[in-house]
Formats: C-alpha cells, structure tokens, sequence
C-alpha cells in the first residue's frame, strides 16, 4: 500500500535578511514589509488546523527575528510534528542565541553553504566574516548536543569547482542531509546578474555528480541534486530531490506577497520546460527540464536525450 503523502508548509516570514547573498531570489524584495508576530502565529495555526506534518520557517532569514523563537515553540505547542528553519547560521555563532533557539524546540535546521572556506563563501554571501560565524554556530550546536543538521549549497559560475571541496567541508562536520541546488535564474540576483552567475548545466553538472559520489563513499545517502535535468545525472537518479519530493510530500508555500497551494505543481509547469529536444528520453516523464530563463540564455543544446 502506498503511503499517503504528508503536507509540508514552507512559511515565509519575510524577506530581510542578515547576508546579502549575489543569487538570491528574493534580491529585489529586500524592502518588503515583514509578516507581523500575530501574522505568523495565525499560519502556525492554520498549518496546524490544515494538517501540516513539516512547518518550514523560512526568510530572508528567519532567526534574525526577535520573534523567531515564540513562533517556533507555538508550532510545537500546537503539536506539528516536524519544525524547521533554512537559514545562514550566522545567529548560532552566538552560544545564547543558539542555545534559545534549540530550547524553543525546533526540529531541525538546513544551513545554507555557499563555499569550503571563507574566501568563496563570503565573496557570495557579500557578507564578510559569515562563514566563520556559520562554522562557529556548527560548533555551538554540537556543543548542544544538537545533531539535526542539513545543508543546502547554491551553485553558481563562482562555486561549482569547489563542491567536491565544500563535500569535504560536509563530510566532516557530519552533515547527512545535503542539497546542491542549480541557481534558480527566474527571479532576483541571478536574473539581474544571469551571465556572472548562471553556469552552464553541463559545466556545473560534473562537480555536481563529483560531490554526491564522495557523499556516497562517506555513507551520506541523503545528499542530493535540485533543479537540474535528469539527463545530466543519470547515475544519480535516486538523489534527486524533486523525485523524491514528488513521491513524499504536498509543499504549499506561504510568503508576505504571494500564495502557492501547489508548489510543485508549478515550478514544472511554469518555471522549468523541457524542450523538442527532450522527446523520447528515457527520463522524459519523470523530469522537470530546466529554468525558463536559462533556455532564453543559453537555448537548449546541452539537454541530450538518454534513449
């Protein structure tokens, strides 16, 4: 019998945020007004009342907030089984904070690692001094005893040689959970900036496929690929995180400015396409093809149907 799929609430608090990051996709909505306290409360409740199994609390960045921890111990209050943050670490440099934020009882958190070292990740992050303050907070949390700890890396033109170095960087900080997620060009800083930033698939693809296979020798079975066609992965098919999302859960996401019921439904049918040149692959149905931005860029001859 199938298992039933589980509805995963990604709530958007705001879009303010601690580093100032070249690709992000919410570049041009720095200025938007933040969700109240009583605003998030509300959607906990109603991601309680809806069923949600995971509660995603996500920015800009979320634990900059002087709110963060109530809204976090309120969902769990509420008894929605799995709460977690993505967010840059940056707080849990600080012993206080990150001892505050593990008492509100959140579940797990996804820290956002953009380079092995301080060099390329903060050139990225425009942020000087985030990534000491990322691996201070990965200190600090295992100082706590807290072990639920992923990690998720936006690959860009400026990364995507050093993954297999960052997959080191994962492997020996114990991070299980990992995502190399190819830079979504459709909105914000990589559409702004498309050509500095936005790699070739079939250039970023090999360090790609080279960071989940020293994953795989370390025994990190969960570190995957997002956002990229599978034509460029088929050794890799089971580490692909929209398969793997298709199959586990429903995403709705909750931001200030819009609402998505469907947030998979969506992004294949309006923010990925495979082309012409995708018929008859053996991948056909079960891939997603690439950015619609991408395809006005660099056109379609780097996707090789796999018959």
């Amino acid at each position: 019998m199938k298992e039933e799929k589980k509805l995963k609430i990604v709530l958007f608090t705001g879009y303010a945020c601690n580093n100032n990051c070249a690709f992000c996709i919410d570049a041009d909505k720095r200025a938007y007004p933040q969700k109240t306290t009583a605003e998030l409360l509300r959607e906990v409740l109603r991601a309680k009342n809806k069923g949600a199994y995971i509660l995603e609390i996500i920015g800009g960045e979320a634990t900059i907030r002087p709110d963060f921890k109530r809204i976090v111990a309120a969902a769990k209050e509420l008894g929605i089984p799995q709460v977690s943050c993505a967010t840059n670490g940056r707080v849990f440099a600080d012993p206080a904070a990150a001892r505050a934020i593990v008492r509100s009882g959140i579940d797990s958190l996804i820290f956002s690692v953009h380079g092995p070292d301080a060099a390329t990740h903060d050139a990225l992050t425009r942020a000087p001094g985030s990534f000491a303050q990322l691996k201070k907070g990965l200190g600090n949390l295992r100082a706590l005893g807290f072990r639920r700890v992923g990690g998720n890396t936006t690959v860009v033109k400026q990364n995507m040689a050093a993954l297999p170095a960052l997959a080191k960087f994962y492997i020996k900080n114990r991070i299980r959970n990992v995502e190399y997620i190819f830079v979504d060009p459709n909105y914000g800083g990589a559409k702004n900036d498309f050509r500095r930033l936005v790699p070739r698939i079939s250039k970023a693809a090999p360090y790609m496929r080279r960071a989940l296979a020293l994953g795989r020798a370390a025994g990190m079975g969960q570190w995957k690929a997002r956002y990229v066609p599978l034509c460029h992965f088929g050794g890799c098919l089971g580490q692909i995180s929209e398969t793997n999302e298709r199959e586990l859960f429903m995403t709705e996401h909750w931001a200030p400015d819009f609402l998505n019921r469907d947030a998979i439904g969506s992004r294949s049918a309006l923010s990925r396409k495979k082309t012409a040149r995708c018929r008859g692959c053996r991948f056909y149905s079960a891939c997603e093809g690439i950015w619609v931005e991408y395809l006005k860029a660099y056109g379609d001859k780097e996707l090789k149907p796999v018959k």
